[in-house]
This record gives C-alpha cells, sequence and structure tokens, in this order.
C-alpha cells in the first residue's frame, strides 16, 4: 500500500515573522506535533484554531523524510537547530526530541503499533473504547502503511523470535499481542515518510491557522474571587525576537501539547508548580501544583549490534517480539553512515568499518520502576531545555527485567534463523562479530548482567510523565484548578503505551478533539 503526500496544509501555515494573529481563537494549541497536529485539525471542523509549533516546516528534500537515511536526523540531533532536538539527561544519558512541525513522529522510526490494555487502565484517562478505536482508525487511514513483504533482516528476527519461543506467529496486525508481529509503519513501501503533519489536511483552512517558529513563552492567566484562576492566552516571540499576545475566546481553552519535556516546563515558568520551588526561581505562584515535573520515565534500552557478512536490502523496523513479563523486542538495520560522527544511538563506544552493514536487536521493557523529575535551568527562558533525570535503575527490580532481556536475546542469537549472521574464522568455526557490547557469556552470573545493562543503557526515546493525571491533570485531561487549560500529550501518561507510543499519541489528539466537540456541544 502506497500513501501520497499531501502538503496542502501549507496553504494556511505562517512564519511567525510574518503573521498576523487575531486577537481571539476559540482554541490555542501549543505544539504542533505528535498529538498537537491530529488534535488542531479536528477541533478546527467547528472552532478557530491556532496552533504554534516553536520548530518549522520539514523541507521534503532532507532525510527527514526517506526511511533509509531517517537515523541521521538522531545522529545529527543538536541544541537548537535541527529537527531532532538533542538533550543529555542528567544520568548522562544523551536524548533527542521533535523540533519541526508533526514532532517527534517526524523523526523517529517509524513503527506504528497500538497501546496495550494495561496502559488503558493505568492512565487513569477517562477512555471511551469506541471512540478509542474510531480515533485509531481515522489515524490509519491518514498516514498507517502495511509492510508488503519482509525483507532479510526483519525475517530473520522474525523467525529467531519463534525459534527462541517468543510465540504465537501473528503475521501483521496494528494490535498489541503476546507473541511475534509485523507491525504498521509511517513509512510506505516507497520508504517515505507520512507523519503528524499529515493531519492538517484534514483541517477546515478557513478556522486553522498554523504558526511555525513560534515558541510560546508563558501562558496567561486571570484571577478572580467567583471563576477562581483562568488561563485566558498565551505570549509568544517570534525568530525576530518579537513577542505577541493571543487570547482565547469565553469557553475557549489554551491545550498545551508541547511533550514530555515542554508542557511541565511551560507550566513551571508560568507558575504553575510547587510554590516553594517556584519561590526560589524568582517565579510568581499562579497556583500550588507539587506533581508538575515529577513522575518523569524513560524505558531504558538495551541492544546488541551485529556486523554482517553481507549486504542487507532493509532499514527500519516492522518486527516486534512482546513475551509475558512485558519485554519487548525489536529489529533495526540498514547500513549506517560511519563517515558521520558516532552515532550516540546505536554505537556509543565502536567505530565499525566503512559501510559495513549493521544488523541491531533492540529491546524495551514496559514499565520500569525508576522515576525522575525535570526541574528548572532558566525561569526566564523557554528555549533552554530544562534539567531532566531518568534515574534509569535505581529501582532493583528494573535490573531483573534487564535480565530477562538478556536471556531473550541470548535464546534468540542461538536460533538457526541467526546462523547466517556469523562469520567463519579459520579453524572452521562460525561466530557473531559484535558492534561494541556482547552479551553476557552467562547469563546468571548476576553481576555480569547487571554491567552489560549499565554500559549498554541509551534510551528508546519514548519517555513520558511530568503532568500524570489525577496528580497534575484531572481524566479529561484539563489542569487540576484552573479553568481553560488542558494538556494533550505523554507528558499525562503513567505508562508507555504499549511497544511505541506514537500510536497513542496520535490517537489521543483525535480523540480529545472529538470528546471536547461532544462536551461542547
Amino acid at each position: 500500500m502506497y500513501l501520497k503526500a499531501d502538503a496542502s496544509y501549507l496553504s494556511f501555515t505562517y512564519e511567525a515573522t510574518d503573521f498576523n494573529p487575531l486577537p481571539e481563537y476559540d482554541y490555542i494549541i501549543v505544539g504542533g506535533g505528535t498529538a498537537g497536529c491530529p488534535l488542531a485539525a479536528t477541533l478546527s471542523e467547528h472552532y478557530s484554531v491556532l496552533l504554534l509549533e516553536r520548530g518549522g516546516v520539514a523541507d521534503s528534500k532532507t532525510n527527514i523524510v526517506d526511511e533509509i537515511n531517517t537515523r541521521t536526523n538522531i545522529i545529527n540531533a543538536n541544541e537548537e537547530s535541527s529537527y531532532a532536538q538533542a538533550f543529555t539527561s542528567e544520568d548522562g544519558i544523551r536524548n533527542a526530541r521533535g523540533n519541526v512541525l508533526g514532532g517527534s513522529s517526524m523523526v523517529n522510526l517509524g513503527f506504528y503499533s497500538r497501546a496495550d490494555d494495561y496502559f488503558y487502565n493505568k492512565t487513569e484517562i477517562e477512555w471511551d473504547m469506541k471512540n478509542v478505536e474510531k480515533a485509531y482508525e481515522w489515524v490509519e487511514d491518514s498516514v498507517v502503511s502495511i509492510p508488503e513483504r519482509l525483507k532479510t533482516w526483519q525475517n530473520s528476527t522474525f523467525r529467531a523470535l519463534l525459534e527462541s519461543g517468543v510465540s504465537p506467529a501473528n503475521g501483521f496486525t496494528v494490535e498489541h499481542l503476546l507473541g511475534t508481529k509485523v507491525g504498521g509503519s509511517t513509512f510506505d513501501d516507497s520508504g517515505r515518510r507520512h507523519g503528524a503533519v499529515e493531519f492538517l489536511n484534514k483541517g477546515d483552512p478557513q478556522n486553522l491557522r498554523v504558526v511555525v517558529h513560534a515558541t510560546v513563552d508563558r501562558i496567561i492567566f486571570s484571577q478572580s474571587k467567583l471563576l477562581g484562576v483562568a488561563a485566558t492566552g498565551i505570549v509568544y516571540h517570534d525568530s525576530n525576537g518579537r513577542r505577541h499576545e493571543i487570547h482565547v475566546r469565553i469557553n475557549g481553552e489554551v491545550i498545551i501539547c508541547a511533550g514530555a519535556i515542554g508542557s511541565p516546563q511551560l507550566l513551571l515558568v508560568s507558575g504553575v508548580g510547587h510554590g516553594s520551588y517556584l519561590a526560589s526561581m524568582n517565579i510568581s505562584v499562579i497556583l500550588q501544583h507539587p506533581y508538575v515535573g515529577q513522575f518523569m520515565t524513560d524505558n531504558p534500552r538495551n541492544q546488541i549490534s551485529l556486523l554482517v557478512p553481507f549486504p542487507l536490502d532493509d532499514a527500519g523496523i516492522r518486527v516486534v517480539g512482546i513475551t509475558e513479563d512485558d519485554i519487548y523486542i525489536e529489529s533495526v538495520s540498514g547500513v549506517t553512515p560511519f563517515d558521520s560522527p558516532v552515532s550516540f544511538m546505536f554505537f556509543p563506544d565502536t567505530y565499525p568499518p566503512l559501510n559495513l552493514s549493521v544488523a541491531s536487536i533492540v529491546s524495551k521493557f514496559m514499565r520500569p520502576l525508576s522515576r525522575g523529575f525535570l526541574s528548572l535551568i532558566s525561569p526566564n527562558d523557554i528555549t533552554v531545555t530544562p534539567n531532566i533525570r531518568f534515574n534509569y535503575y535505581s529501582d532493583s527490580q528494573d535490573l531483573v527485567q534487564c535480565g530477562n532481556v538478556v536471556r531473550t536475546i541470548g535464546k534468540m542469537l542461538r536460533t538457526q534463523a541467526m546462523e547466517p549472521y556469523k562469520f567463519s574464522d579459520g579453524d572452521g568455526g562460525k561466530h557473531f562479530k559484535f558492534v561494541g557490547h556482547s552479551l553476557p557469556e552467562n547469563p546468571t552470573n548476576e553481576e555480569a548482567v547487571e554491567t552489560f545493562c549499565r554500559k549498554t543503557l541509551t534510551t528508546i526515546y519514548h519517555f513520558h510523565g511530568g503532568c500524570l493525571v489525577n496528580k497534575v491533570v484531572d481524566s479529561d485531561l484539563k489542569v487540576i484548578g484552573i479553568n481553560g487549560l488542558r494538556i494533550v500529550d505523554g507528558s499525562v501518561f503513567s505508562s508507555s503505551p504499549g511497544t511505541n507510543p506514537q500510536a497513542t499519541v496520535m490517537m489521543l489528539g483525535h480523540y480529545m478533539g472529538l470528546k471536547i466537540h461532544n462536551t461542547r456541544g
């Protein structure tokens, strides 16, 4: 199945320096990312919507749209101008987030899979599962492709997972099912990306305005004895540093879709957070909210990477194995551009030979118990990425789960499906050539397993939390204690939704747009 890219949204997309906003809108959405784009398109069917994005519009001639080169989005990430904005957590782990219209859906590896049942129960959002299904289908009709066939490495790992006991074979499905499956992708079979930005094509061009390179500095509040605290608008600046103040109409809302880093950061700089902390940062306290920026979580990623003794014909992710103990195994393949600086995403420790194919088995476990937090570096400059600490493996149970990862990957490597990826030595033996760390020889050696887990620790870019339900927002994602302010993104998640979050974040945007329609009438 091939999807035709449509950029009709460009007819109502403006550079912030050239845009003359109306004084008021029904909805102001902060963040044109994975949730913000479908939310804006949905709300614009009946209301005036202003969508503000700090990044720009992706150039269709860059690597951002091509699957074969998409890893360079992460490899070349910097702290300011790139589509994937780099940051390093206080744990010392390099990470990245989207900085472009369409958000992280424009820089990820494209795997598409719906959330598991645990997620819907754990997040405490007020879900209507019939509308959840409709929202997923709305998303999938626009941006999801079914792979025509599995190529070499994806086919091998599919077979290796089954041979190692990760069963049954589920074939193609976007559902979260135990066993081994082929998932959907936001890359079509020609290798072209279809990110969240394409949902904007479904918006009403009469009602929707999209403004890029517009960085929201703070939320504007009003306070009264009758109504309490209410969000009435925002202040944003353009790339020339000029500031603009925009308001919402009566019964309108400011909706924050800035992600697990941007949303809690914006609340804090606007005066919504722990009172003593805000006072220590010389920020005027609008409302005491002690849990803003707390309960940050990132699923640890550990992996092994192999040099391959023959050219590979595939790239990206199509296959996932889901075990009974909530271990997710994905396979990544392709020719890595080793003439670039060494990739923190794939090869943090070694430089493989030029242009050899590399294949990786990547792991994630579903529910890490370790929790972290976010704190401001600058109380006045929203463009300064805050400090984030995820506290990986601070809970010993997470190391137990990593031990399960080691054993699962070890079983895969001992399957017949993996034999073609071994090199022959002079004595007639065959062995894998690892890029970076190999698996511990003895998976029952707890010290060796812990060393492997800590040495290979990196991110899978599925961080979430900071504005949890029933701590910062209610079950309708309205900020508790503030009228006219809502948060719609992964910051409200207490658990990562299944194997990969983008499907659920996209669904959430459309779902909440429909819910607001129905509630408002």
